[in-house]
This record gives C-alpha cells, sequence and structure tokens, in this order.
C-alpha cells in the first residue's frame, strides 16, 4: 500500500534536501537565511511555514545528510557477505568519498560546528556517532561469533579507533587539499583488520 505525501510534506522534504548541503558546507553559524532562500527558492514565511526555527531546520537537514550517508553505506555492503569484509568496504567506502552531501561528513562537520554551544545539533551528532559505533561494533561481534574475528578483540576498541583514525585523516586531507592521510589511513586500517583476523 503506497503512502501519499502531501505537497506541504513534498515542501518540507524539498527544504530539508536543499538545506542540508548548505549547512554542511557553511555551518550553522555560517548559513544566512538568504543562502538558504535562494538554495530553496522560498521566501522566509515559505521556510518558516515548515520549520520553528533555523536550529530546527539545521537538526532536520543534518538527520537528512545521515540517513543519506546510512543510505549510501548499506548498498555498499549489502553486496558484501561477511562481517570483516563488511568493516574493509566500509573503510573503502568512507575513504573513497565521505559523504553523498556536499561538504563532507556531517557528523564531524555538526560536531564541530556545535562545540560552541548548540545542544540541540550537538545531540543530533552525538546520536549519529554512537550508531555509527554500535555499527561498527556490532560487526566485530558478529565477526567473532562466526569464527572470523579473534575472540580477544575488543569491538568497542576496533570501532573506536576505525572512526578516529577516518575523521581524523578526513580533516588533514581537507585542510592540505591532498588525499594522502585518508589513504594512508585505509592502509593502516585494513592492517587493523588483518590483524584481527583469525586467518591470519
Amino acid at each position: 500500500m503506497s503512502t501519499v505525501v502531501s505537497k506541504g510534506e513534498r515542501t518540507r522534504q524539498r527544504i530539508v534536501r536543499k538545506a542540508a548541503a548548505v549547512f554542511n558546507q557553511h555551518g550553522y553559524s555560517g548559513t544566512s537565511l538568504s543562502e538558504l532562500m535562494e538554495e530553496t527558492g522560498l521566501e522566509k514565511g515559505g521556510i518558516y511555514r515548515h520549520f520553528e526555527s533555523k536550529e530546527d531546520l539545521a537538526a532536520a537537514a543534518f538527520d537528512y545528510a545521515w540517513s543519506e550517508i546510512k543510505r549510501r553505506r548499506s548498498e555498499t555492503l549489502d553486496a558484501i557477505p561477511n562481517p570483516l569484509g563488511k568493516l574493509g568496504g566500509m573503510i573503502d567506502s568512507f575513504a573513497a568519498k565521505p559523504s553523498t552531501v556536499p561538504g563532507g561528513c556531517a557528523i564531524m562537520n555538526t560536531a564541530i560546528d556545535a562545540d560552541d554551544g548548540n545542544p540541540l545539533l550537538r545531540a543530533h551528532a552525538r546520536s549519529a556517532l554512537r550508531e555509527w559505533l554500535d555499527d561498527l561494533e556490532g560487526l566485530v561481534i558478529e565477526g567473532i561469533a562466526q569464527g572470523e574475528i579473534d575472540p580477544k578483540t575488543s569491538a568497542a576498541g576496533v570501532a573506536s579507533i576505525i572512526i578516529a583514525t577516518l575523521e581524523g585523516s578526513l580533516m588533514m586531507s581537507r585542510l592540505t587539499n591532498d588525499r594522502a592521510p585518508l589513504s594512508a589511513a585505509r592502509e593502516h586500517l585494513h592492517k587493523l583488520l588483518d590483524s584481527i583476523s583469525k586467518k591470519r
């Protein structure tokens, strides 16, 4: 049974989709209402008919960006049959293209942007990070259960190392306009996966 989406909801979704790229590239403070109006093609009243505030729109835009990242990641990993392979595939996917939304990784951008006192955006970024950590930890635990990963492996430790290494290398690559840090991070993390594999 198909769900009929109202015109108002379609407009709201379009605003969120357009605003996601703006916020992800310029940050919350760096995004002006005039930029949002230009990007969406709506006047101020048209935007605020669907959102209580700029902060409310920014939170919805972050959630959209994160959902797009998860969708692309799922498409990439669904074809990989084993947990260790999925971990490697996620690393490769991030190193190749951290985000489908212009501006790079939404979690890193929003975490940095919200660090100066935006509790709503900070909470959304923290929730997304926890979800990513849980996904990675789950793959490690699954790999241990299937006899693919060394049972002494710390699932939480591996998940934290993967995310910290990828995000740190992305920051360096963006600052230097050089993909070398991302490539080095990818190579290092694959060595980490080799070290926890029971097949080594």
